[in-house]
């Protein structure tokens, strides 16, 4: 069976930077396990995934527009430390939810003075090119409810 639309994909990845540094991977866990066609992962890799089959080895390399996208460099704010009420500890690298006008959103801390913060609300990997070795394992047929749902249900169904 190949990857199509309504179908389950797992499968075991190495996702590298440009320089080959390893950024994160399923190696020695279980394989990672989405419902294709329904945006599950980013949408370059989703791209190469379809028509493969269970065995197949591959590399690809994503775009940052097809990843996590183009960095914005007016999505990093300096905010009033004061925006961060019942908070004591604030050091950079840590994460919060914030409102914005889209609605909730992550940001990250990437600096930190007396009176202010300075936080990034770009994804982590927004303008990296994403390098992976995937390894198909599985691709089986999406029950009625995964579909319904949008997404893989674990062993033995709901898992959500």
């Amino acid at each position: 069976m190949q990857i199509a639309d309504r179908c389950v994909a797992s499968f075991h990845y190495t996702l590298t930077d440009a320089e080959g540094r390893t950024i994160d991977s399923s190696a020695g866990g279980d394989p990672l396990s989405y419902l294709h066609g329904a945006g599950n992962i980013v949408p370059g890799l989703e791209k190469q995934m379809t028509g493969k089959s269970a065995g197949d080895k591959f590399d690809v390399v994503v775009s940052p527009e097809e990843g996590y996208g183009v960095r914005h460099d007016e999505w990093v704010q300096v905010v009033p430390r004061g925006a961060f009420q019942g908070v004591t500890t604030i050091e950079p690298g840590m994460q919060f939810q914030a409102h914005g006008p889209q609605g909730p959103m992550s940001v990250t801390v990437v600096a930190v003075t007396d009176d202010n913060i300075t936080v990034d609300a770009n994804h982590p990997l927004a303008g990296v090119a994403l390098h992976f070795a995937i390894e198909v394992v599985e691709v089986r047929e999406a029950s009625a409810e995964e579909v319904t749902h949008g997404h893989v249900h674990g062993p033995g169904g709901h898992a959500h």
